[in-house]
């Protein structure tokens, strides 16, 4: 990761010991998902951050078209910078509800068209991710975000995160009504 990416994501961390980041698990328009991963790198990122997120590190000022792979790539390397950075001091939270094919960044989005399936945690975003994608295919009503997720190769991301080591795609649910 560049000098100038990990001063745009790191400027605001500064003096933080810990962090809980939380967010909702959907589609994103561009990701194909979004949960702990997007959230981090987007959804912490300044404007500054987002555009380069977005160009792949071209620019700072405009997003340009990169190859999706290197765009999904992107979103890890930024969070994990921001992991790096906290020293690993995150928890992170993915509320699946009102499970949407479209980012709620969209001005018009679509309906929520999935029941909703809960609220899963865990110190490893990769793991989070992971397991929520698996609950989407597990789901019987998961069919148009399954496609949105596979017509943007949203698995990648979770695929170079692992791959940079900033977690594992392998998980154990806990379910705490049982």
């Amino acid at each position: 990761m560049s000098t100038i990416t990990r001063r745009t994501f790191l400027q605001g961390a500064a003096g933080v010991g810990a962090a809980a980041l939380t967010g909702g698990i959907l589609s994103g328009c561009a990701a194909g998902f979004g949960g702990a991963v997007k959230n981090c790198s987007i959804g912490i990122a300044s404007s500054e951050g987002k555009v380069l997120i977005h160009s792949a590190g071209a620019s700072t000022t405009s997003w340009g078209s990169p190859a999706q792979d290197d765009f999904l790539e992107s979103m890890a390397e930024a969070t994990k910078a921001v992991y790096d950075y906290m020293g690993g001091y995150m928890a992170f939270i993915n509320v699946m509800n009102n499970l949407s094919v479209d980012c709620d960044c969209d001005s018009h989005p679509a309906d929520p068209d999935m029941e909703d399936i809960g609220i899963l945690a865990s110190m490893d975003p990769v793991a989070l991710d992971r397991a929520c994608v698996d609950l989407v295919y597990a789901a019987p009503d998961g069919a148009s975000l399954i496609e949105r997720m596979e017509s943007r190769n949203g698995a990648h991301t979770l695929e170079h995160a692992e791959a940079i080591g900033l977690g594992s795609q392998t998980y154990q649910l806990v379910d705490l009504d049982a």
